[in-house]
């Protein structure tokens, strides 16, 4: 499987692992978290209104306008998707303004919606956007587990291994039914038709 990594600039959190095949993409600041961990992208894309360093030599960059449609992120999805990816994580994607956090949300469905197994995370929390299938989260301890629609309704929606389950149910977007939900070991989650955001938030010490 091919994976895209693309470090966005949001609020900075560690990258983690990246593969020696992953196609990495830094988006604006971006740029500045791949060099803070060393990493070194196959591909810039950005406006620059929130980074104005040097920029790395031997790397192409797509200069975008300031004024868009996309945003940096979603520019990047979009070529992750021309490229035929199979996988895509979102980096430094979280925190910070909220209208951002919401548009990252929006991009991991938009992700998920044209065939991508597309994630998103820091130190706390993990996000899994899933269409319809059956998957196996597997257990963390001292972690909540949440469900939500990311479209208008999640049908044929089942949770076994949780505190709270569910037997082929309906679940709407307007309603957080999902909500904090607790392992009770690995939990299997599965539905029919719609899109899901499965959320792991580590708890408060």
């Amino acid at each position: 499987m091919k994976r895209c990594l693309i470090i966005a600039g949001g609020t900075y959190a560690p990258i983690g692992e990246v593969g020696k095949d992953d196609f990495v993409i830094a988006c604006d600041r971006g740029c500045l978290y791949a060099e803070r961990e060393g990493i070194t992208p196959d591909l810039i894309i950005g406006d620059f209104d929130s980074y104005s360093g040097d920029l790395p030599a031997g790397i192409p960059v797509e200069r975008l306008p300031v004024e868009k449609d996309d945003t940096d992120t979603i520019h990047a999805v979009k070529y992750a998707i021309s490229q035929g990816f199979d996988q895509l994580r979102l980096c430094c994607a979280l925190g910070g303004s909220l209208d951002h956090l919401l548009a990252n949300l929006q991009t991991l469905h938009f992700a998920a919606s044209a065939g991508l197994r597309a994630t998103a995370g820091d130190e706390r929390t993990e996000i899994l956007t899933l269409t319809p299938g059956t998957y196996t989260i597997p257990e963390r301890k001292g972690w909540y587990l949440s469900v939500f629609a990311l479209t208008d309704e999640l049908a044929g929606l089942t949770i076994r291994g949780a505190k709270y389950t569910l037997t082929d149910a309906v679940m709407s977007s307007g309603f957080p039914l999902g909500v904090s939900n607790e392992f009770q070991g690995d939990a299997e989650i599965s539905f029919r038709s719609g899109v899901a955001a499965v959320i792991l938030c580590k708890r408060e010490a």
